[in-house]
């Protein structure tokens, strides 16, 4: 009987002990929060353009969002601190699309 409270003793304690790191965090939570810390951040700044561009070609319209860039910045730093060796060419295949150009 005290063995096993001193075992679950020690698991809360390790349980505690245990940094939480970005893969223990829900996708949704880090990137709403991240976000917010870029947008209030002194050293992140929104570009003059981000209001009327779209995010891509085969797009009709801007972003809805007034911090959308700050989502996108958040998301893309998190994909990057999951998989360090990332590159352009991953990145375009998570967040771009096909152009439909229709029949020729």
């Amino acid at each position: 009987r005290c063995f096993d409270l001193v075992l679950v003793f020690i698991s809360n304690m390790a349980e505690e002990a245990r940094g939480i790191c970005v893969r223990d965090v829900a996708a949704t939570d880090f990137i709403k929060s991240y976000a917010e810390h870029l947008k209030n951040s002194d050293k992140f700044d929104l570009p003059v353009w981000s209001d009327t561009v779209k995010t891509a070609v085969f797009k009709e319209l801007a972003p809805y969002g007034d911090d959308w860039y700050y989502i996108r910045a958040a998301s893309i730093a998190r994909k990057v601190y999951l998989r360090p060796g990332v590159g352009i060419g991953q990145l375009q295949k998570w967040y771009g699309g096909s152009y439909r150009r229709g029949t020729r």
